[in-house]
């Protein structure tokens, strides 16, 4: 037949309709296939459908044919797999750094990797108790723009934000900005952060959802020294909500119940003793010492002890007496 308009897109319209309209439980047959052809305006003849599922197939796509009387046509491999994208919406739902209008992008975004039938089964709700989803749009910008900051070896200048008892975003010293040298990004506690050195202070940490007016400047970046890539997965180890303080190595005593939060919280690679006992442990962590750090302890009622330093288990003990004196006084 003579070739008509739009042939010669033929076979990637029949491999998107491969895409779109079949997997592992949704065959489609050569009759079928030509219908969809002609209502896109592309009329096929079958010989022709049979060699162009050929030659997808010799590029490598994972078409296959089962016969028998209910047989057909399937893509049977895919860029991802169903599970994977069910894991992907999954996070996307329950990540609570993406407002919800995002989500429902994304997750349409991840529809288009799988046929009709698997992207109905992605929309389902995912219900991720005490998560609460941003309202900050910008946050996708700001992550952007840091990463650009960062693959330009740029400074960047921000203003930093925080809630007020009116529910109002305001800027924190007063509005005067923030000038530091971006060195990385990091997601801990279901948010974004900016691990960035500041003059004077080192290498800090901040919230990108609550940086506004991000600003790139003409200066390159500081505090190389400082800055060792290979740490950065450790860097959120020794603290407790992001909250920093001195790093100091705690002993703590620890009843045997409470073995998997422990190694949970601090991995795997931290020295456990057991006691002789036969009913507690000790543990060794290093961690950043922080009023969070001391909550986290009394979530356990009494199932974990500070034991050393005697510093910190010290001022562990203040801070219980101040709080206790402190309901008192109410």
């Amino acid at each position: 037949m003579p070739r008509a308009e739009g042939q010669k897109g033929k076979i990637l319209l029949l491999l998107r309709i491969l895409e779109r309209y079949t997997d592992e439980e949704h065959l489609i047959s050569v009759p079928r296939i030509l219908e969809l052809l002609e209502a896109q305006g592309v009329p096929a003849e079958r010989k022709s459908v049979y060699s162009d599922i050929q030659t997808l197939q010799e590029l490598g796509y994972d078409i296959v044919l089962q016969r028998g009387r209910c047989g057909g046509y399937y893509l049977a491999s895919r860029q991802f797999q169903l599970p994977e994208l069910k894991l992907l919406a999954d996070a996307v739902q329950a990540s609570r750094f993406i407002t919800r209008k995002k989500s429902d992008q994304l997750i349409r975004t991840l529809a288009q990797f799988a046929s009709d039938w698997q992207a109905a089964d992605l929309k389902r709700q995912v219900f991720a108790s005490s998560r609460i989803k941003t309202m900050n749009e910008s946050i996708y910008y700001n992550v952007d723009a840091l990463h650009r900051a960062i693959a330009e070896d740029k400074q960047v200048r921000f203003v930093y934000q925080e809630w007020d008892l009116n529910k109002r975003k305001v800027a924190r010293r007063g509005g005067s900005a923030y000038q530091v040298s971006p060195w990385a990004l990091l997601w801990e506690d279901e948010n974004y952060y900016l691990v960035a050195w500041a003059k004077g202070q080192g290498l800090r940490h901040y919230r990108v959802d609550k940086m506004a007016s991000i600003a790139l400047l003409n200066a390159p970046r500081q505090g190389a020294a400082d800055y060792d890539p290979k740490q950065m997965q450790d860097y959120a180890k020794p603290m407790f909500q992001m909250y920093a303080g001195p790093v100091k190595r705690v002993q703590l005593a620890c009843d045997n119940s409470v073995i998997g939060p422990m190694l949970d919280r601090f991995g795997t690679d931290v020295t456990v003793t057991p006691q002789p006992d036969g009913a507690t442990f000790h543990l060794y962590a290093d961690v950043a010492v922080s009023p969070t750090f001391y909550g986290w302890v009394c979530g356990f009622s009494g199932k974990v002890r500070i034991v050393a330093p005697a510093e910190v288990k010290e001022d562990f003990c203040r801070t219980l007496r101040s709080l206790a004196a402190a309901e008192e006084a109410l």
